[in-house]
């Protein structure tokens, strides 16, 4: 039965955060690489158990908030296990890796949630259409999606590797996804875990707020060099860049503007049409 019990185990990936947490007399670390040391060789023994693993990050300022809401002591090892337990869902199955190889791509799984949660909370927002009373947030994910189809329809056969960037106020919403068609023609394409909801979800945004933003698609096929596509948001519309303009934005350093030597083997090449016409003028 122990080996069918779940187990979830929150991490405190970062120093700062630890620090946070030695503010609780009953917290027994004072040492951050010794705490990951303990953390690795308790993974370690659960998985040698059979016990399937999840872990996550332990936010202390969440598990603040957490405490304060349901009325715990926040200075509790019972607390804390409460706490963990609600992180189940956001975390990664352990299946053997270091910490060190562990804490970053939790800290990535982090940073897909959140960015997935704010473009969701972004297209609930964007009301309906003064024109025709259609909810905007719903209509631009299903355009998001019909978008992603002729995205991978169009690529041909190969492995794809797409990358959405929707600058706002606050942050940049970023939404990377692997596909693959190099199967069968009549096969679906093969997506990596929750990518494909997550990069519709972003992509939607971008076209529901009308805002700039842009679109890259690379493929990789046997037998032949890279080829690289691109696209621009504007104005709730996904419109393909020309292959100049794609080789300028590939070619040139994000932060100094500087240009950068084009990849060797590389076919910088035009956009093609993947979006329908919006009904939100």
């Amino acid at each position: 039965m122990r080996r069918e019990a779940p187990s979830t185990v929150g991490l405190l990936a970062d120093p700062g955060d630890f620090a946070a947490m030695r503010g609780y007399r009953s917290f027994a670390f004072d040492d951050h690489r010794d705490y990951l040391r303990h953390v690795d060789g308790l993974l370690r023994s659960l998985a040698a158990q059979g016990v399937h693993t999840t872990v996550a990050l332990f936010d202390p300022e969440e598990y603040a908030e957490y405490c304060a809401d349901h009325g715990l002591d926040a200075d509790s090892a019972e607390s804390r296990t409460r706490f963990t337990a609600e992180l189940a869902g956001a975390g990664l199955p352990y299946t053997g890796q270091p910490v060190d190889e562990l804490v970053p791509l939790l800290v990535d799984e982090a940073v897909r949630q959140a960015t997935w949660e704010y473009a969701t909370t972004l297209l609930a927002g964007a009301g309906t259409c003064a024109d025709c009373g259609e909810d905007i947030g719903s209509s631009s994910f299903e355009r998001a999606a019909d978008a992603l189809d002729r995205l991978l329809a169009g690529a041909g056969p190969g492995h794809h590797h797409l990358v959405c960037s929707v600058p706002m106020q606050a942050e940049q919403l970023v939404a990377v996804l692997h596909a693959d068609t190099s199967g069968p023609p009549a096969a679906p394409p093969r997506l990596q875990g929750r990518e494909g909801l997550d990069f519709v979800t972003v992509l939607a945004a971008g076209l529901a707020l009308g805002g700039p933003g842009g679109l890259v698609l690379r493929t990789t096929a046997e037998g032949a060099g890279d080829r690289v596509h691109g696209w621009r948001l504007d104005r709730g519309r996904l419109t393909a860049l020309s292959a100049a303009a794609v080789f300028n934005a590939y070619c040139t350093d994000a932060d100094t503007g500087e240009p950068v030597a084009p990849e060797p083997g590389v076919e910088y090449c035009p956009g093609y049409e993947v979006d329908l016409p919006t009904p939100h003028p």
